[in-house]
């Protein structure tokens, strides 16, 4: 799962949040016609546009409770959308400047990562608030969120720092850092095998979430941004920014066995359906997104949203996710 923010400074291009227009947050999502490039069987089909906070980038989907989750950048707050009625049932207030978060669907936990506010805050799923606020060490920015649910253990990629921040879920206390040798863009976990992936400037470190070292570290494509992870296969996909492609690793051999290339500029946020084996893919640079089939490691469709947003998948509905900054929405898309 990737989450990043966009503000100037970092590596993300920066989004002018005050241009952005304020939309009522608990209005009940709009019928929108399907913008995908082709409409044929099988296809992606748009079933809601939800109006939730602003400059929404991280997006999460907890299959369990069919339940979203929006990081608005813009107006320090988190969206939870219930994804039966595709409507937004509660606003909570976060810390500044919210980009990432990351869900633990076996406590009903989130994480949110506030890049401003260096902090990460843990909300309840079952009260919608929040519970604790932990203090990144030396201050440093929250860029990506990831959990491991099998370990109730939380990773944090930090974009000022040089090294992972390990929370545990059970004290919401940091417990270790893990050097990874320069700023961190997105992370994402494999529960399976309990190993953690993380896009660094050039190359992504593999970390042993058993001894808290990295175990690997694999040259990457230009300026490697999201990355999310299938369990069930094994492998890791990570968009790299600079060249338009998504690098594929064996999560076996720690290894790159395939990259996939294409036109749109900007690859930013990646997100994986497990059941279908479907990998879906931002722009920022082109305000698409792509579908990616993980049996042939080829584009299968290409929708024109995004807007450099995050994206989320849900395996139970299928249902995949894209925020729209610019236009402060949530995109629910289904096939």
């Amino acid at each position: 799962m990737r989450h990043t923010q966009r503000a100037a400074g970092l590596i993300a291009v920066a989004v002018a949040l005050s241009a952005l227009a304020a939309t009522p947050m608990a209005a009940a999502a709009s019928a929108s016609p399907a913008r995908s490039r082709s409409h044929a069987a099988g296809a992606p089909i748009l079933k809601a546009t939800i109006p939730v906070g602003l400059g929404p980038q991280g997006v999460a989907a907890d299959a369990k409770t069919d339940t979203i989750y929006t990081a608005n950048q813009g107006d320090n707050t988190v969206s939870v959308i219930n994804g039966q009625t595709n409507t937004v049932a509660a606003t909570i207030p976060v810390g500044v400047a919210p980009a990432a978060l990351a869900v633990n669907r076996k406590t009903d936990t989130i994480y949110v990562g506030n890049v401003n506010g260096t902090t990460v805050s843990v909300i309840n799923g079952q009260t919608n608030t929040v519970s604790a606020t932990i203090p990144m060490p030396m201050g440093e920015s929250p860029q990506g969120v990831a959990v491991n649910s099998k370990t109730n253990t939380v990773y944090v990629a930090i974009s000022g720092g040089t090294a992972v921040v390990v929370i545990s879920g059970g004290t919401n206390t940091v417990t270790a850092t893990i050097p990874v040798g320069g700023p961190q863009n997105a992370i994402a976990v494999n529960p399976k095998t309990n190993t953690i992936y993380v896009t660094t400037n050039g190359t992504v470190p593999v970390i042993s979430g058993r001894t808290n070292t990295v175990t690997a570290t694999i040259p990457m494509g230009n300026l490697p941004q999201g990355i999310a992870v299938n369990p069930k296969t094994n492998t890791v996909y990570v968009a790299n920014r600079q060249n338009s492609t998504v690098s594929v690793i064996s999560g076996r051999t720690s290894t790159v066995t395939a990259t996939i290339s294409f036109p749109d500029i900007g690859p930013f946020a990646v997100a994986v359906n497990p059941k279908t084996n479907t990998i879906y893919e931002t722009n920022q640079g082109e305000d698409t997104t792509l579908v990616i089939s993980g049996q042939t490691n080829t584009v299968t469709d290409r929708l024109n949203v995004g807007g450099g947003g995050g994206v989320a998948a849900d395996p139970k509905t299928n249902n995949f996710y894209v925020t729209e900054p610019g236009n402060n929405t949530l995109l629910v898309f289904g096939f």
